[in-house]
C-alpha cells in the first residue's frame, strides 16, 4: 500500500464470482495454515461463526473523529467503532499487492505495487501478500489514530465476509482518508477476486481488529488462527 501516494489511489472493481463451497470445520479443529500456497481454497478459520462475531458488531461506539473514504471518489461514511477488546469497521475490500515481488504480485500485476510493507517478517523481509492474510490500517490522522487505539503491526484481525471468517495480521498502512483493504491471501481465503489490478469486492466486509494483541512471528498464520480462536471467543463472551 501506497503510504504516501503521489496520486490518488483507486482502484477498479468488481463483484467477487465465487460462492461458498467449503464445508465449516468441526468445532475446535484448526486447519493447518502456516503458510498460505497459491490457489487454496476458502473455508471458515476455526469453530467460531461469522454470525455469532457479526452480532456481536451491529451498533457502534464511534471512536474516530470523523469517517473515511472507501475509495478516492466515495463520500467519507465508514466509521471506526470501538468494543472491549476491539475495534471494528465495516467497509469493502480492496486488494493489497505490496510486499516481496512474486508472480502473482509485483510491478507487472499490479499498477500501484511497492516492494515492501510497513511491517516486517522476524527476519528484517517485508511481507508477503499472496501467501499471507494482513490488513492495511489507515496511516494515522486527525481521523483516527491506530497506535493509540492499542492496535500495532501483527496485531490479530477477524475478517468477516459473508460467512466466512479469515484470521489476519495488521501488515501495512495506508493512504490517511480511506479504509478497507487487505492483502491477496486475505481475499483469496475469503472467495474474494484478489487480482490486485481489477479484484476486490464493493459488498460489506467487517474488520475486526483485536487491541493489545500481537502474532508472533508476523508471518506466521497458524499462529494467527490460534490466536484468533481464542480472542475472538472472548470477544463474544464480553460483548
Amino acid at each position: 500500500m501506497h503510504l504516501f501516494p503521489a496520486a490518488p489511489r483507486t482502484r477498479p472493481r468488481r463483484l467477487a464470482l465465487a460462492a461458498a463451497a467449503a464445508a465449516l470445520l468441526a468445532a475446535g479443529v484448526l486447519p493447518v495454515l502456516a503458510e498460505r500456497g497459491s490457489g487454496s481454497a476458502f473455508a471458515h478459520e476455526g469453530s467460531v461463526p461469522a454470525a455469532d462475531l457479526l452480532a456481536k458488531v451491529r451498533s457502534c461506539k464511534q471512536v474516530s473523529h470523523g469517517t473515511y473514504r472507501t475509495d478516492e471518489e466515495k463520500a467519507p461514511s465508514v466509521p471506526v467503532c470501538g468494543a472491549k477488546g476491539a475495534v471494528f469497521f465495516t467497509a469493502d475490500m480492496d486488494i493489497d499487492c505490496d510486499g516481496r515481488p512474486t508472480a502473482k504480485c509485483s510491478t507487472s500485476t499490479d499498477p500501484w505495487f511497492q516492494d515492501d510493507t510497513a511491517f516486517h517478517q522476524l527476519d528484517g523481509r517485508p511481507l508477503r501478500a499472496d501467501r499471507l492474510p494482513y490488513v492495511v490500517v489507515p496511516g494515522v490522522s486527525d481521523i483516527w489514530d491506530y497506535r493509540a487505539a492499542g492496535v500495532k503491526g501483527g496485531g490479530l484481525v477477524a475478517v468477516i465476509h459473508d460467512d466466512q471468517v479469515e484470521y489476519a495480521v495488521v501488515g501495512d498502512v495506508g493512504p490517511k482518508k480511506i479504509i478497507g483493504e487487505a492483502s491477496y491471501a486475505t481475499a483469496e481465503g475469503l472467495g474474494i477476486d484478489p487480482d490486485p489490478a481489477h479484484g476486490g469486492t464493493d459488498s460489506p466486509v467487517t474488520y475486526i481488529l483485536f487491541t493489545n494483541s500481537q502474532v508472533t512471528p508476523i508471518e506466521s498464520h497458524s499462529t494467527a488462527v490460534a490466536l484468533g480462536e481464542r480472542l475472538a471467543k472472548e470477544f463474544i463472551e464480553d460483548n
